[in-house]
């Protein structure tokens, strides 16, 4: 807890240096904005509001609850050219297409997962389930994920996720894959599944459980109070999830974001998303050694203003904390589940 040391982080086969007496260190760095909090519930000028335009002209439906569209500005195409075949094994380039969407958690503006409903959120799960199924019929990886807060690069205060589904296996998708399939070859259990196991038994980086998922901050946590969202059986992908599971992962995930909100009063800023065995022609593989997770990435250190920066060293030669994930589980730990609003 005082002295600088380094740690394995087994998902990803690479080493987080921790050096916890430098959250001690006095700050006169970057200090951010916290978000606003007047929000209007729904605003005309809002793309993503119900019954608004967007920017290709479309209009949305008075939704009243999920809502998922095409991204109008897509990282990903179904129908991209193949490029240019290389002439040098130092410049070489692949094919790349997919779908991207968006999908909207709620209509009103104001409102982000925390302070919504057990229901409501029940139904952005059985979304995420829905599309995964759709998108993974032919894609190999379908990556859901959330920005929230401007500080993530969210461009829109309204409640909303992502979904991109790509032809190919993206760089974390195959570093995990990769370290799965060795650890289930090697220990003839999951990693993931053993992990939860081990974290359960142990408690001192837990921050929520039920009888279903637990919540830690990994051994290995590189953002200050990043958490990982495990399964306690074993489950390979989010809409292997039984409709028990799907209700406790309403609960705990409730639990967790308020958690987060209460640390700095604040609506927490975040990257989050899921991980879970690829799919398209890998429905027809095994994939016993992939177990089902979600990450959650906040970059908040010591406030709402005062954030973790991923610089010079962190990019140079490896990451760095500034506190260890006992003492942010702690904290996290000991914040009531009543939101502070």
């Amino acid at each position: 807890a005082e002295h600088q040391h380094i740690r394995y982080n087994p998902l990803r086969d690479d080493w987080v240096l921790v050096s916890a007496h430098r959250v001690k260190r006095p700050w006169q760095g970057q200090l951010e904005k916290p978000p606003p909090e007047d929000v209007p519930r729904w605003d005309p000028k809002n793309p993503l509001c119900p019954g608004t335009t967007r920017a290709n002209g479309e209009v949305n439906p008075q939704y009243e609850g999920t809502f998922v569209f095409p991204n109008d500005f897509p990282a990903l195409q179904p129908d991209a050219p193949e490029p240019d075949d290389s002439d040098h094994p130092l410049f070489q380039a692949a094919p790349a297409r997919g779908v991207c969407k968006v999908m909207c958690f709620h209509p009103w503006s104001d409102l982000t997962l925390p302070l919504m409903s057990l229901a409501e959120i029940r139904a952005v799960i059985d979304a995420w389930a829905e599309l995964a199924t759709e998108l993974g019929a032919s894609y190999p990886w379908v990556q859901i994920f959330e920005n929230k807060g401007a500080m993530m690069g969210c461009s829109n205060p309204h409640p909303h996720c992502q979904v991109w589904a790509s032809s190919f296996l993206p760089n974390e998708a195959r570093l995990e894959d990769r370290s799965q399939r060795q650890h289930l070859s090697q220990h003839g259990v999951p990693m993931l599944l053993e992990y939860a196991e081990q974290e359960a038994r142990r408690k001192e980086r837990l921050v929520v459980e039920n009888v279903d998922w637990l919540v830690v901050v990994p051994y290995w946590a590189t953002w200050p109070y990043q958490t990982l969202l495990l399964p306690r059986r074993h489950v390979c992908r989010l809409q292997d999830l039984s409709e028990g599971e799907r209700d406790s992962l309403a609960s705990i995930m409730q639990r967790l974001l308020i958690k987060y909100d209460n640390l700095f009063e604040v609506s927490f800023p975040y990257s989050m998303g899921w991980h879970g065995a690829p799919t398209g022609p890998y429905l027809e593989e095994d994939c016993r050694h992939w177990q089902l997770h979600a990450h959650y990435y906040p970059p908040l250190l010591r406030s709402a203003t005062v954030r973790k920066f991923m610089v010079g060293y962190e990019m140079l030669a490896q990451v760095q904390r500034d506190l260890t994930p006992e003492q942010a589980a702690e904290r996290l730990r000991s914040l009531p589940e009543v939101h502070y609003k």
